[in-house]
């Protein structure tokens, strides 16, 4: 069947077969397909949909394009995840070493800032020396001699994936289920481990707006994974407001360090909880999520995730001393409060319009960027009464180019004159 087949055949709404899949995902891969055919298979995907065994295919085609990581020579299961981005996440830095101090090895490739959401890599790459750019065999022998590696995905791995996404990019074909889930999951599937859990964010700072749609995304990701013979588990949490108070590169590496020495903040805490709970149970390390949640909050106390960070920082090029004095990495940075009229309490905060205060913000940064933060005083629930309900923190000599950014903190916080009822952190869970 030739290509423009394929897309009518979609495009009536018909299933494709696992060939039909392969030969597109292949073909454009290697320069056979061109963009304008890619993107109209994209768009018919969009419009009529996959069934779970095409999502499936279309997942399996894109991990198969590049290298795929083997690490059958690590003892124990291997225990990934992923959360789908929202704003002041940075549950990968504490979670990460946090079960790899249990004994469960974690390979963990992360992403860098996509749109209003921060990325991981561009946290830990606020710490001199550190790098992400791991060749295979380094990373999986870190993950073998400490437990843990957190990198940059490699050109090498899913190829067709980091090409089609930049393809839906440009064309308004990013908001499909099916896409979603086999671009997450086949990065997850390259990546080798034995099982997975999945973060899905729910709100205005995810890419899913309601619990809804972030349960069928979820629903879609583990049936991949079960398709695929890996023990997968899919968290449906809230994403309305950040998570934790900081916001920025610097300042939410901060704030995992913090919450790595018992310090964190109650909302932050109770998600690396969570997820870490998952993963021990997941890994073998005890008989359920709730024992591994328990088990999670005895090394949060005792510091036993921060030496494990500290450990991979090290393997990885960075100082151990930095760690323990990260606030050195701000340099001379304008505090700029952010205050609200009103009084009351605090009814919502919308996350997204604080992530594109920041970025913007970070746009005007330039070399400096990594320095740009939003600190919360205040979260949902809490009273205010004239005192500031946030911190804009810009590079010295930016303060006059701030007004945009304070102005659009400002507007992310709404104001009630009685206290809201605040929901669980955790929406579902979502088994195979």
């Amino acid at each position: 069947m030739t290509i423009d087949e394929v897309i009518a055949k979609k495009r009536d709404g018909l299933e494709l077969s696992k060939e039909e899949i392969s030969q597109a995902v292949c073909g454009y891969s290697r320069g056979l397909v061109p963009d304008s055919q890619m993107a109209a298979l994209l768009m018919a995907i969009v419009l009529r949909g996959m069934t779970s065994q095409e999502t499936a295919d279309l997942t399996f085609a894109m991990a198969e394009s590049g290298e795929r990581l083997d690490l059958s020579t690590i003892p124990g299961t291997k225990v990934d995840k992923h959360s789908t981005g929202g704003v002041g996440d940075k549950t990968t830095l504490v979670v990460a070493p946090l079960v790899a101090s249990f004994g469960v090895p974690v390979p963990k490739m992360s992403g860098r800032a996509l749109g209003h959401t921060g990325g991981t890599i561009d946290k830990l790459e606020s710490l001199p020396g550190l790098t992400t750019d791991l060749p295979p065999e380094r990373f999986v022998r870190q993950v073998a001699e400490i437990g843990v590696a957190i990198a940059a995905q490699t050109d090498q791995m899913v190829p067709a994936d980091k090409k089609i996404y930049a393809l839906r990019d440009a064309t308004a074909t990013v908001e499909s289920i099916p896409l979603i889930a086999s671009s997450v999951m086949s990065k997850k599937l390259a990546v080798g481990a034995d099982a997975i859990v999945l973060d899905v964010k729910a709100g205005h700072g995810g890419f899913m707006p309601d619990v809804e749609s972030a349960r069928t995304l979820a629903g879609a990701m583990v049936d991949i994974g079960l398709r695929a013979g890996k023990r997968t588990v899919a968290l449906v949490t809230r994403m309305d407001e950040p998570l934790g108070t900081a916001v920025g590169d610097v300042v939410e590496l901060v704030e995992a360090v913090e919450t790595l020495a018992g310090r964190g903040p109650a909302d932050f805490v109770e998600l690396c909880e969570i997820v870490a709970g998952h993963m021990l149970c997941l890994g073998g390390a005890v008989p359920s999520p709730q024992e591994g949640r328990e088990s999670a909050q005895l090394n949060l106390a005792s510091g036993a995730g921060l030496e494990k960070l500290e450990e991979m920082i090290v393997a990885q090029g960075g100082c151990r001393e930095a760690v323990r004095d990260l606030k050195k990495l701000m340099g001379e940075t304008d505090h700029i409060p952010v205050e609200v009229e009103r009084q009351g309490y605090v009814a919502a905060i919308d996350a997204r319009r604080i992530g594109l205060a920041l970025r913007d913000l970070k746009a005007l940064a330039g070399e400096r960027r990594r320095t740009c933060g939003v600190l919360l005083h205040k979260k949902t629930g809490d009273a205010i009464g004239g005192e500031p309900v946030a911190t804009l923190l810009v590079p010295a000599g930016l303060r006059d180019l701030s007004a945009r950014a304070v102005s659009q903190v400002q507007g992310a916080f709404e104001v009630a004159e009685s206290a809201p009822v605040t929901p669980s952190m955790l929406a579902a869970v979502v088994l195979p």
